[in-house]
């Protein structure tokens, strides 16, 4: 997109202002830190689109998942599809991983290979034991009472 925005016009004049001006001057006058100004002269080649804004992204990370720690966890998360975090951590420390168990679920979830669970198995009752005759189950309870509790004529006295 070769559009020219508001931004860079307004970056040109500041630069064109600073060249016939002064840096000082044009920093009062624009409201900018004298910094800012430095920045934008020496980023300034003569065309307009050096004035754009280009991308604030890092082109890489030091503490990135390499690509071989990547192919691990996903062989090692199709192995074993239903262990725990704590388990398949465990598993990839035995298989050189260095990283936390941190960093390992925040890549599980970015991966999308969080923890599949197996399906419960179907609850199957018992079959209940029917009574072949009148009173055949009875439950009855039993209170045992210590005889130094039992006082006068319950002792049979």
């Amino acid at each position: 997109m070769n559009t020219v925005t508001q931004k860079m016009k307004f970056r040109q004049s500041l630069i064109k202002y600073s060249e016939k001006h002064g840096v000082r001057k044009a920093a009062i006058k624009y409201d900018v830190t004298r910094q800012y100004i430095y920045f934008w002269k020496r980023r300034y080649d003569g065309t307009l689109q050096s004035l754009a804004d280009r991308s604030h992204r890092p082109k890489y990370h030091p503490k990135q998942h390499t690509k071989e720690e990547i192919k691990l966890i996903k062989d090692m998360r199709r192995r074993n599809p239903h262990a725990g975090l704590v388990v398949f951590w465990v598993k990839l420390r035995l298989r050189g991983y260095k990283r936390s168990i941190t960093r390992l679920y925040r890549m599980l979830r970015r991966l999308g290979e969080s923890r599949q669970t197996p399906p419960n198995s179907k609850y199957i009752p018992k079959p209940y034991e029917k009574m072949l005759y009148p009173s055949q189950r009875v439950q009855i309870d039993v209170k045992v009472v210590p005889t130094a509790c039992i006082v006068g004529d319950a002792k049979g006295e």
